[in-house]
């Protein structure tokens, strides 16, 4: 490549400290400001001995940071300088400011909406929120007086991974493989026109074969009505747990629950 005037000075060019001869010895140790320096090959090396060029591997050898001329210095010798000229495409260190983005290995998208990570990769700020999921009861469901009933939840609205099973007898959500982390998980329950001393619902949690309640709401008088309840909680969460909405009724007799998208619910996604 052509320049306009000097030319840039490429590598890592350095002056070895002086060397004195010792008479009858061959092998000098190479430093720079009083720190051992190995160069790249003698053949990326400048050796002046009594004012001569010596050439290198046949004049002189290097191997680590010892020069071994091939005989044997004497007494009146004098090793002028050692340059050393860098490593093969050794570019030197870069000024500030002067590495551009077009230089990096790095993956993904780059634009003003992502941010370069320390995988050398580059992602969107903050989270997508996926997985997510919502689903709602298609129709009203009948619950039996003083049982834990799990609820029917065969629609959904959204299932970002696949993750939330409407068959019979799930209706649950599972975190998928590579997604553990924070999930805001929630629901709504509405009775359909039932009273009842008790009445409450529930996020179960199952881990391991172990459940858990996680988070509860609950209602304890009251005539007979349509009202909800709700809530929801952020919690964390491994690969593998399951979760599912739980209700019950004091109320006598069977009583239902009023189904629709607005009603009767149960959604999550991951936070972070």
């Amino acid at each position: 490549m052509a320049y306009i005037g000097k030319e840039p000075i490429v590598g890592n060019f350095q002056k070895c400290d002086a060397i004195s001869v010792v008479n009858g010895q061959a092998a000098y140790t190479l430093q720079v400001s009083s720190t051992n320096v190995t160069p790249e090959s003698a053949n990326h090396m400048l050796v002046s001995l009594n004012g001569i060029l010596q050439a290198p591997t046949t004049s002189f050898s290097v191997s680590g940071s010892t020069l071994t001329f091939a005989s044997n210095l004497i007494t009146g010798d004098v090793i002028d300088f050692v340059m050393l000229l860098g490593n093969v495409l050794d570019l030197g260190v870069p000024s500030d400011a002067t590495v551009s983005l077009a230089k990096l290995t790095a993956t993904g998208t780059k634009d003003a909406t992502t941010f370069l990570r320390g995988d050398n990769s580059f992602a969107e700020a903050g989270s997508d929120f996926t997985p997510n999921f919502l689903a709602y009861q298609s129709s009203d469901q009948a619950l039996a007086s003083n049982t834990e009933t799990r609820l029917v939840l065969d629609t959904e609205v959204y299932d970002s991974d696949t993750a939330f099973t409407n068959t019979s007898g799930n209706y649950k959500f599972t975190i998928p493989s590579d997604e553990a982390g924070k999930y805001v998980l929630y629901f709504s329950v509405r009775r359909s026109n039932f009273g009842g001393t008790r009445w409450y619902a529930n996020i179960k949690r199952t881990r391991s074969g172990s459940e858990t309640t996680l988070v509860v709401g609950e209602q304890k008088g009251g005539a007979d009505g349509y009202d909800n309840i709700t809530n929801f909680i952020v919690t964390d969460c491994l690969v593998g747990d399951t979760f599912h909405i739980i209700t019950l009724h004091t109320d006598s007799g069977s009583r239902s629950l009023q189904s629709g998208s607005h009603s009767t619910f149960f959604g999550g996604y991951k936070l972070v």
